[in-house]
């Protein structure tokens, strides 16, 4: 039998909500709707969606606040999130993203592009972790002897670099802030600025090139970075 993703709306238009489930139907995912955030939340909590389509204004729980709990949830943490939003100032986008989105869309939108994103963050890489091995494609690093691979060849990476690039993995396809690599890497009382994770992180895609001949580390502007590894 084919394997049909499934896709959780958590949407307090009926009609919006309607049209998005034809679309994707129509295309062959498996699709369940909330109408507001707390059903969203138990809703996800208790069938564990391949991905969520989540409003910002919805009753009861805010989209935003729906999000932030997802992340703190061990069965739930991974699921990739796309925020549907009418608000479109920049700063509203980084709130989103800063708090675990995977992507943001802003009302009003086309199905076609809707569909896109949801294809794109269902492709997202997810790390693996075996044997004190962290993985994600082509990029192997050992946590013990703090070796780097990719595409099977060793490249040199310094201390810093090294915790840059396996937080990069750890969260593969989301975006992370410069704030958040600056706390997860140096440590919330550094006393370092985001210029610095701009430094490291152009380090680091100089020693990956010179094995990949491109770029696997995507540069969201205004906010952070992202590994795309493919």
């Amino acid at each position: 039998m084919l394997f049909k993703p499934s896709v959780l709306i958590i949407e307090d238009e009926p009609n919006q909500a309607e049209l998005i489930r034809y679309n994707l139907e129509s295309e062959g995912y498996r699709v369940a709707i909330a109408c507001d955030g707390e059903d969203g939340l138990i809703q996800a909590m208790e069938t564990i969606p391949d991905i969520i389509l989540l409003d910002w204004m919805i009753p009861k729980v805010s989209g935003i606040e729906v999000c932030r709990k997802l992340r703190k949830i061990k069965s739930t943490n991974e699921i990739p999130i796309i925020l549907l939003t009418a608000r479109s100032e920049e700063s509203d986008k980084v709130r989103g993203l800063d708090i675990g989105a995977d992507d943001y869309i802003t009302k009003p939108y086309s199905i076609k592009e809707l569909l896109a994103r949801v294809r794109a963050a269902l492709r997202r890489p997810v790390a693996i972790t075996i044997k004190d091995q962290v993985i994600v494609d082509e990029i192997v690093v050992d946590l013990k002897k703090h070796v780097v691979k990719v595409h099977n060849h060793e490249i040199n990476l310094g201390s810093t670099e090294f915790k840059l690039l396996l937080e990069l993995m750890k969260n593969s396809g989301r975006v992370l802030s410069r704030d958040q690599l600056l706390d997860k890497v140096w440590g919330i009382s550094a006393n370092v600025d985001t210029r610095t994770v701009d430094v490291h992180i152009g380090r680091l895609r100089k020693s990956m090139r010179l094995v990949t001949n491109r770029s696997l580390i995507t540069t969201v502007r205004g906010f952070g970075y992202s590994l795309n590894s493919k």
